[in-house]
């Protein structure tokens, strides 16, 4: 049998006070396993590192039952919170922004032919050749961002190094820091050791708008997410008024080229 982990209806008793007075226990059982090695790799891999802003501190495990049998054990868990280290949590931002290729304008603010010829008409493009649509770099809204915070050593186990490592790259899945979903993409982790107590682990995001009713040329986008890529095709359209053909946008896609992700999984909700 699995072993499996789940929390108690119990749990999460907690005592509410000033600075160091504020304390909550996480309540969980264990089951399917009679070995007590497998029973704390259980408990490390699942307690989160914070709980409603306070710090793992420790967690007991007690045997209630092993069935002689089938070797089926039961296990109380009980894992404590408070306020353990001294040294806060500390935040970092900047709005620099990003870059970004982008080959249609918002509007087209005037156009202005030589003598005896007509400006044709691109219905936003830029930079437009015989045969290409050039584009140009611009900057656009990025909120870069980044999280240092204090985890005891208990939890950064192998698994959650692994957590952090296949969400970089990822997409929020669920409102984030009061981004909505998509906005966020996680940038990745890094860690250093404290003595033998904790990790000093800071995390590192940026943000990017979502946007709906987007207006490329005639074509009406409904929505992007920050982190989804806008890409337009162009083809040869008669200006009638210039006698010649020109590119135009004729179709929007927007392509998701990064996964979502459980940012919970990080441990500093």
């Amino acid at each position: 049998m699995t072993a499996v982990i789940a929390e108690k209806p119990t749990s999460r008793s907690a005592t509410e006070g000033v600075d160091s007075n504020a304390s909550t226990t996480l309540q969980y059982i264990v089951r399917g396993t009679d070995d007590d090695s497998a029973v704390h790799a259980l408990v490390q891999a699942t307690i989160p590192a914070f709980y409603r802003g306070l710090a793992y501190q420790t967690y007991s495990i007690d045997p209630v039952h092993v069935n002689e049998a089938d070797a089926v054990g039961y296990w109380d868990i009980s894992a404590q919170y408070g306020v353990k280290d001294p040294k806060e949590s500390t935040f970092t931002f900047d709005t620099g922004g990003g870059t970004q290729h982008i080959t249609q304008s918002l509007a087209t603010k005037g156009r202005y032919p030589a003598p005896g010829f007509v400006a044709p008409d691109f219905a936003g493009a830029i930079g437009v050749t015989h045969e290409d649509v050039e584009g140009v770099d611009i900057t656009v809204p990025v909120y870069n961002f980044s999280e240092t915070h204090y985890i005891d050593d208990a939890l950064v186990t192998d698994a959650y190094k692994g957590t952090l490592f296949f969400l970089t790259g990822k997409t929020n899945q669920a409102v984030f820091r009061n981004f909505a979903v998509g906005e966020v993409l996680f940038l990745g982790a890094s860690g250093t050791k404290r003595g033998k107590d904790d990790w000093e682990i800071t995390f590192k995001f940026a943000a990017s708008p979502n946007v709906t009713d987007l207006q490329i040329g005639p074509i009406t986008v409904a929505s992007k997410r920050g982190w989804e890529l806008l890409w337009v095709r162009y083809t040869d359209v008669e200006d009638s008024a210039a006698k010649m053909l020109v590119k135009q946008p004729v179709a929007a896609y927007v392509e998701q080229v990064y996964e979502e992700g459980d940012f919970s999984g990080l441990g500093i909700s």
